[in-house]
């Protein structure tokens, strides 16, 4: 299987957290410009990666540490699944669906023009053998916009931008991402430097 070892994530960046907060915008027209895999790896590890002494200590809380959510990254070059063990991607499928995933999003073409989309799924059953319903219908989406919020916040620290959509066909996206069967699709989160207005 074919695997990329991420760079280490910097613990330092250029911009304030107040700043990235006050520039967060949702951007929906990118460059062509690919992202680096220093840009990719600090998205990632801002969102999911391992930040303590133990697995489920992550850069965004999950309840009780159960970390229900999987985090891919579609680009030219495949899907690839992120990894926090080892802070690295494996290769999930070799094919560039961006614009598949584009058309099962209702034809969110910026999907298909991102270099990077960020699709976040999650394992509810990590989290309901815990908490049962009230971690599927509380606990989890609170898990997916901690970590996608980070993501966001991050991508304007690295001057990137992007845009959450949940707007999807459910079972298209899931099909599209070839997602195994316990995972639901939760968040889509195209990501690239910014056209210039």
């Amino acid at each position: 299987m074919k695997e990329i070892v991420l760079p280490p994530p910097q613990l330092e960046g250029k911009i304030s957290l107040e700043a990235a907060i006050a520039a967060r915008r949702s951007v929906r027209s990118f460059t062509s410009q690919e992202l680096t895999l220093e840009e990719i790896s600090q998205l990632l590890w801002a969102a999911q990666g391992i930040t303590g002494p133990k697995e489920y200590m992550r850069a965004a809380p999950s309840a009780g540490g159960c970390c229900p959510l999987e985090f891919y990254v579609c680009r030219k070059d495949g899907i690839w699944r992120y990894r926090p063990q080892g802070h690295r991607l494996m290769l999930h499928r070799p094919d560039d669906i961006r614009a598949p995933l584009a058309e099962a999003a209702w034809n969110q073409n910026y999907i298909a023009q991102a270099p990077v989309t960020f699709a976040i799924s999650a394992v509810f059953s990590r989290t309901t053998r815990r908490y049962g319903e009230r971690g599927r219908i509380r606990y989890v989406p609170m898990d997916v916009g901690h970590a996608a919020e980070n993501l966001l916040l991050q991508a304007v620290a690295l001057e990137l931008a992007s845009v959450p959509i949940g707007a999807f066909d459910d079972a298209a996206v899931a099909r599209v991402l070839n997602l195994p069967s316990e995972e639901e699709p939760l968040y889509l989160l195209p990501v690239g430097h910014p056209k210039q207005r």
